[in-house]
């Protein structure tokens, strides 16, 4: 995997396996030292885990360069890059987050380059970039550092002088990390992501030099003092991290809304995505501005300090990491989207639970049920009820017997706005969870759900476009977490999956996929039509192969009663012999029903 120098050997250049090796030895160094920077670990938020969070994202950009490897041989352009790529996707906590952007800028850098002026360069880049990315810049942390380890090495020169000069720059900032911030100094500690990034470019100056740094890693701390209280007592109350898809002028707007909401705000990326990291106490409003900006997924929402793990299920994962073990969260189902294309999904909560949102606003109308009144004086409604639109009666059937009050939809007839206000009443709950599974619905959703809002009950309304999102958003219901944490989970796995739908052209017309003639198959995938074919089978295999190219898990089909009879088997067997990891769900939908129907998860 690695490559030994051999005695009084040093580089001159960061080839791409010297880059690959000093991925691997930050991966190992950060790993050896995990539990003592989880130790040390008092600010932003004493939750002790700022060495796993570093430990997780060096992890990550292992894994991507080792993959570059496997796949081709590449040279120190794309490894650089595969490194920062793979750091960016698997960022964990305030710290990753900032050590992902220092290797983003580093790679820039040294992409063109990797000689020691290159070196010093890429580090000077990698420091301001880091600091561009956090919204208010603190000293005596892992910026700090960062700016030492650039400036030591300014001058530049051969590499592993360049090499020398930043780690013995960052071991002397490090060390006077404790005496910058207060909470450092009470605690007795040098700044626990510092101490991470220390530890990195060790990494690096062994890999240049052959030789372990000569400087020991920090003495052994005194007893340690009282933890500063974690942030839920005096402090934000959760952390929110997500992958956003968005461009830079919607990521300026959303660092502003996200520095108005909290705060240990740092958005770091480019190039269209983005990881974005915030502590804040309305964790529901964190992500809907994501929403707005773009398209979120890998969302993680952790509650510090929380004794209560969620739940079990399809779209659920605990705090990632040992050492994290009072920390607990939500994750978007097989880490996709949250939300869906056109960006209105939403998790919703009350004072009583940490949140608070604003309802009901022209601006934020698919945005929050926020039920207000004197819940005792209905303590005959149910904790929590789901509401969903469905087509077919084989469907509603399904959808009931998951628990969920449904409402049908014919061909050419969506419910009324009345119907959905009457569905929620008679579902009779606290707190609703409104499916319109149907892009046409959702002004009609939204504005019975403002009606009801009125009545005192709480509704969370989550855009979903097709039944196969409900679907997959019923499944990962949870009615004893929760309602946010449920409304979060059940908006990432509709998120997550993808749908089409198969149709028959009732005349000629021009589509996006070309002129289709009267009595054509139409296969729509997200919306718009994509393939046009003579038979339904051959259609819809065409379609599946389309959705499964971009990669898939969980491939559900709901026919229609008039599909023609071998349809669902002859695509399940088509998925067994072309997708080997992907399983297959089929449902029946019924009379009144599109012919076909599918979603990838």
């Amino acid at each position: 995997m690695s490559r030994a120098l051999q005695p009084d050997e040093e580089l001159v250049e960061l080839d791409a396996e010297a880059v690959r090796t000093w991925c691997a030895r930050a991966f190992d160094a950060l790993g050896r030292e995990r539990e003592e920077i989880d130790a040390i670990n008092v600010y932003p938020v004493a939750d002790g885990d700022t060495g796993t969070n570093l430990y997780l994202t060096a992890e990550a950009a292992h894994r991507a360069v080792e993959a570059v490897f496997a796949a081709s041989g590449p040279d120190t352009a794309e490894t650089v890059r595969a490194m920062a790529h793979g750091a960016l996707l698997g960022a964990r906590g305030n710290s990753g987050t900032i050590l992902s952007q220092l290797l983003r800028g580093m790679a820039t850098v040294l992409a063109d380059g990797c000689d020691g002026d290159h070196l010093a360069r890429a580090l000077a880049e990698a420091a301001r970039a880091a600091r561009q990315a956090v919204a208010h810049p603190v000293e005596g942390t892992i910026l700090t550092v960062a700016s030492a380890a650039a400036g030591a090495c300014a001058a530049g020169g051969p590499l592993v002088r360049v090499a020398r000069d930043a780690y013995e720059g960052a071991a002397t900032a490090l060390t006077a990390t404790s005496g910058q911030l207060d909470v450092l100094e009470r605690a007795g500690v040098v700044d626990a992501g510092g101490r991470g990034l220390v530890a990195v470019l060790g990494a690096l100056l062994e890999t240049v030099t052959g030789r372990a740094p000569d400087h020991a890693a920090p003495a052994p701390l005194p007893p340690a003092a009282p933890r500063e209280k974690c942030a839920g007592e005096d402090g934000p109350a959760y952390e929110v991290i997500y992958l956003l898809e968005a461009d830079d002028a919607a990521v300026a707007l959303l660092r502003s809304r996200l520095d108005a909401l909290g705060e240990s705000l740092v958005v770091v990326g480019g190039d269209g995505l983005w990881n974005v990291h915030v502590h804040v106490d309305d964790a529901g409003a964190a992500v809907e501005a994501g929403v707005e900006a773009g398209r979120p997924h890998r969302i993680r929402i952790t509650h510090f300090a929380s004794d209560a793990t969620p739940a079990p299920g399809r779209g659920t994962a605990q705090g990632a990491g040992s050492g994290a073990g009072d920390r607990h969260g939500t994750d978007g189902a097989h880490t996709h989207r949250y939300g869906t294309d056109d960006g209105h999904a939403h998790a919703c909560g009350t004072e009583n639970d940490g949140y608070a949102h604003a309802c009901g606003t022209e601006n934020d109308r698919y945005a929050h049920a926020c039920g207000t009144g004197d819940d005792a004086a209905r303590g005959e409604r149910v904790p929590r009820a789901v509401v969903a639109v469905v087509p077919g009666e084989g469907l509603a059937g399904l959808c009931a017997e998951a628990g969920a009050t449904t409402v049908r939809t014919r061909p050419g007839e969506p419910p009324a706005e009345d119907e959905l206000v009457e569905a929620v009443r008679r579902a009779h709950a606290r707190e609703v969870v409104l499916l319109p599974n149907d892009t046409d619905l959702r002004e009609t959703a939204a504005a019975a759900a403002e009606r009801v809002r009125a009545e005192g009950v709480r509704v969370a309304l989550i855009p979903t476009r097709a039944a196969v999102q409900g679907i997959a958003a019923l499944a990962v219901h949870e009615p004893d977490r929760r309602f946010d944490e449920d409304v979060v989970a059940m908006t990432a796995a509709a998120g997550a999956t993808r749908y089409a739908e198969l149709a028959v052209a009732e005349h000629r017309s021009f589509t996006s996929a070309g002129v289709c003639q009267a009595g054509d198959v139409l296969g729509l995938i997200e919306g718009d039509v994509a393939v046009i074919g003579k038979d339904l089978t051959e259609t819809a295999r065409t379609v599946l192969d389309r959705m499964l190219s971009a990669g898939g898990e969980l491939v559900t089909l709901v026919v229609a009663d008039d599909t023609p009879p071998g349809l669902a088997a002859d695509l399940e067997q088509h998925v067994r012999r072309g997708y080997l990891a992907v399983d297959t769900t089929t449902y029946h939908a019924g009379a009144e029903a599109p012919p076909l129907l599918i979603g990838v998860e």
